[in-house]
């Protein structure tokens, strides 16, 4: 039995990566809008959640599309969109 991956099961796979990089986020209430830039997350930090997401949804995305993705949220609708086609 495979579990349907929803938006916002998406969407709590990037806030757990986000925590286990940044253990101190680990209480802060995620929103569709919040940059991880502006959450503390260095360029490190923000490839580390962007691989382990990806690789948590085996996914396979050419980085220059998620050049343009402005917060978690369009980050959710990304990867959505591309495993609804993968």
């Amino acid at each position: 039995m495979t579990t349907e991956i929803t938006r916002d099961s998406i969407f709590n796979i990037i806030v757990q990566h986000t925590c286990e990089v940044i253990p101190e986020l680990e209480r802060h209430s995620f929103i569709e809008t919040d940059r991880l830039a502006d959450l503390g997350a260095n360029s490190m930090d923000r490839a580390d959640i962007v691989m382990m997401t990806l690789e948590s949804l085996s996914l396979k995305i050419p980085l220059i599309e998620l050049a343009k993705i402005k917060n978690i949220g369009e980050f959710t609708d990304l990867l959505y969109e591309k495993y609804q086609f993968s």
